[in-house]
């Protein structure tokens, strides 16, 4: 199968599940051709089944800002014919699955859409009357459409009212690289031998709530004496960093920025924290799960589906920070019952959410997506 991929690049959920859902791909002897503005961030190397095809929108003073959608169409469009593309998956509604749509109505190939919610693009950017009427057409207009979480699906339906069915397939990690691996230099250089590590993973965005995180922390600490350590960049950092000064817990408070490799980071934890107010899924939580650290997060969009409350992890009331503490040191301190509940979390993330379960299941998605297909271009 020749497979076309149209997503962000960058670090964010959606980006991270297309690049690692391509490399899977090309592992299973099918082609695969990103087609986006730069190399996504985790495929690494390209080779012979794993291509990469730039978009690179023309500069124009009369354009108050790139349009980037009729790029991205034009160049899938390209792809599409050049290489004769079977399918094209689009990451993330706003803007791939419109530029899919126009870049299967302006080829002479029979090329089918996929598109796969992966969160904000139905339940924020996609509900703004800028981009509703168009997101709802283009999803209906997919040949199969794909949610990360059953919550997704269901909300995105309704708010959308979208026609065309939802199948989820959820998101997926290799749990052969995200492992439990301490690295004993490592964590040595993150905290003292007798501080438990908390640890929490985002682009420090306002919805992931991190302010909540560490005002938690200030309890957490003061009863247990534990390190919270900050992995990612983001609007909020900043704030966050004073709050934790105000708060007089800096000195327990580490921000270490955006790290390229963070499953080395997450086997020095002994926690893993989230605090968001909507999320769709939650691929940070299931790198941690995966590393085998136990995790405290909000019971809120598809957590619950992914975190099986008090058996591989405690999920809390959205926006209390008072149960956000109590859980962390209700972990912290009982090892038997952290270590447990990391063990389950990890034999999770092996049996349901791992690469070698899910990539198959995309595989069918795109074969039904492909039923009555003709075939090639004209």
């Amino acid at each position: 199968m020749r497979i076309g991929v149209a997503c962000f690049p960058g670090v964010g959920g959606s980006g991270v599940v297309a690049a690692e859902l391509g490399k899977a791909l090309a592992d299973l002897s099918h082609e695969v051709h990103f087609v986006t503005s730069e190399v996504p961030f985790r495929v690494g190397g390209l080779s012979e089944r794993l291509w990469f095809h730039q978009v690179t929108p023309m500069p124009y003073p009369v354009f108050q800002s790139t349009p980037y959608v009729l790029a991205l169409a034009t160049r899938l469009a390209e792809v599409t014919q050049n290489h004769g593309l079977d399918i094209i998956h689009a990451h993330y509604a706003v803007p791939h699955s419109t530029a899919a749509y126009l870049a299967r109505m302006s080829t002479e190939c029979d090329v089918r859409v996929a598109t796969t919610l992966h969160g904000t693009d139905t339940r924020l950017v996609g509900l703004d009357r800028s981009y509703r009427h168009i997101t709802r057409f283009s999803i209906n207009e997919s040949h199969a459409v794909s949610a990360v979480s059953h919550h997704l699906a269901e909300a995105s339906q309704a708010d959308l009212g979208l026609t065309r069915p939802i199948e989820v397939i959820y998101n997926f990690v290799d749990t052969n690289y995200w492992r439990p691996a301490l690295c004993p230099h490592l964590r040595s250089s993150l905290a003292s031998v007798d501080e438990r590590i908390v640890m929490h993973v985002s682009n420090l965005r306002p919805i992931k709530r991190v302010l909540d995180i560490v005002r938690a922390h200030a309890d957490v600490t003061r009863a247990t004496g534990a390190r919270l350590i900050i992995i990612g960049d983001g609007p909020q950092r900043e704030e966050a960093a004073v709050l934790a000064g105000e708060l007089g817990i800096a000195a327990k408070v580490s921000f270490l920025g955006r790290q390229d490799e963070v499953a080395p980071y997450l086997g020095c934890a002994d926690l893993f924290v989230m605090a968001s107010e909507q999320e769709s899924f939650g691929m940070s939580t299931l790198e941690a799960m995966s590393c085998g650290v136990a995790v405290v997060a909000p019971r809120v969009g598809g957590l619950p589906e992914l975190v099986d409350d008090r058996a591989t992890g405690l999920l809390t009331a959205p926006g209390s920070v008072e149960e956000l503490a109590a859980a962390q040191i209700e972990l912290l301190t009982n090892d038997e019952r952290r270590w447990a509940m990391a063990a389950a979390g990890r034999a999770r993330a092996q049996n349901t959410f791992d690469t070698k379960v899910v990539a198959p299941r995309y595989v069918e998605f795109y074969e039904r997506a492909l039923e009555g297909r003709t075939g090639g271009c004209r």
